[in-house]
């Protein structure tokens, strides 16, 4: 019985091993059939992957590229940047010192402003290798800063100077307000000799500032040689007082009212009589009641007379300084005592004479 159940189980097991053979047999023919007929399906996909895959790196790298190309291209710019801002400056170095040599051949300028810095050394703009260098744009802009306070600190220096020559004219002009005279008067003549090609400045601030600065240097140039040539001086330096003023008085001789048409001061006989601007000797001569009198033309109808004078030490014709010596004192024409009769005349008129002695005053003490 036992021999009998052996013999049962192995057919059974045959038929499962025989199963099993037939089965992977299936599954092995399956998938080879498979793959035969879905061969092309599964290579398109898997080329379809590899070529997303490709595409994606090249997107990749083409981006990179683009960043390291972007990258050199601010680079360059960077440096062509720094080179294009160091040619400026260095020009503009240049520019103000040229401007540093005007200013400082101003006539009557204020302290010179502080000189531009000194041409940097040569340094790269570029490190080892060969990128921008931080370190030269920082010392860069370090002389950007430098040259813009250097051309503030000038264009300072020129108001200065202008607002100078401003005060100055304004003191003349008052100066010789004050001796009776208008400025206007002045102004006529022909103009100064002057020419050449016409070369324009540019319209920057610094030449408009200079252009305005040589204005009021020039005007007050003209004031003071202008001052320079009116009767403002003292016809006697010495010891003298006012015995007679200009104006209405008695007349010493006939006691009777009269215009006394100068300025009589008490002297030391012998006492140098001087001229008290610059001019030319028109008179010089015994001239009646004005005893030996000397008349200089200071031009602009401008004249100054000196009578009662002991001796003329001029001629007519003669061009004589001011301070020069144009007679001694004395007592001749009608004269009570050694003294000198001073006279300021304006177009032939008599004009008082202490006008233009406190003028010469305030001019001396202001020294404009």
């Amino acid at each position: 019985m036992r021999r009998s159940r052996q013999t049962e189980t192995m057919p059974r097991r045959g038929r499962a091993l025989l199963g099993a053979a037939l089965a992977v047999t299936s599954l092995w023919a399956g998938t080879a059939t498979y793959g035969l007929l879905f061969h092309d399906d599964l290579m398109a996909g898997l080329l379809a992957r590899q070529g997303a895959i490709q595409a994606d790196y090249e997107t990749r790298l083409g981006a990179l590229r683009a960043e390291v190309e972007q990258g050199r291209r601010e680079q360059a710019a960077l440096r062509q940047g720094l080179e294009r801002r160091l040619a400026t400056a260095l020009d503009r170095q240049a520019e103000l010192e040229r401007r540093q040599a005007v200013v400082t051949r101003l006539p009557e300028s204020e302290p010179r402003p502080a000189e531009p810095a000194p041409a940097p050394e040569p340094f790269s703009l570029r490190d080892a290798e060969g990128q921008p260098d931080r370190a030269a744009a920082k010392r860069l802009q370090g002389l950007e800063s430098a040259l813009d306070a250097v051309q503030a600190s000038q264009t300072r220096a020129l108001g200065r100077v202008a607002a100078g020559a401003a005060r100055r004219m304004q003191r003349l002009r008052s100066v010789i307000r004050g001796a009776g005279l208008d400025p206007a008067r002045f102004e006529g003549g022909a103009p100064a000799a002057m020419g050449g090609p016409l070369v324009p400045v540019s319209g920057d601030a610094f030449a408009e500032t200079l252009e305005a600065a040589q204005r009021a240097l020039d005007e007050a140039e003209r004031l003071r040689r202008l001052a320079g040539n009116l009767p403002l001086g003292r016809p006697i330096l010495g010891p003298s007082s006012v015995s007679s003023p200009f104006g209405g008085r008695l007349d010493p001789f006939t006691r009777g009212l009269a215009l006394h048409t100068g300025l009589d001061l008490k002297a030391e006989f012998g006492e140098a009589a001087r001229a008290t601007a610059p001019g030319r000797v028109s008179l010089a001569e015994a001239a009646g009641g004005y005893g030996n009198m000397v008349e200089i033309d200071h031009g602009h109808g401008l004249s100054t007379r000196f009578a009662h004078l002991a001796r003329i030490a001029v001629v007519p014709g003669q061009l004589v300084a001011a301070g020069e010596v144009v007679g001694r004192v004395g007592s001749t024409g009608r004269s009570t005592g050694a003294h000198l009769h001073y006279e300021t005349r304006v177009d032939g008129e008599p004009v008082d004479p202490a006008r233009f002695l406190d003028a010469g005053r305030r001019l001396a003490a202001g020294s404009p």
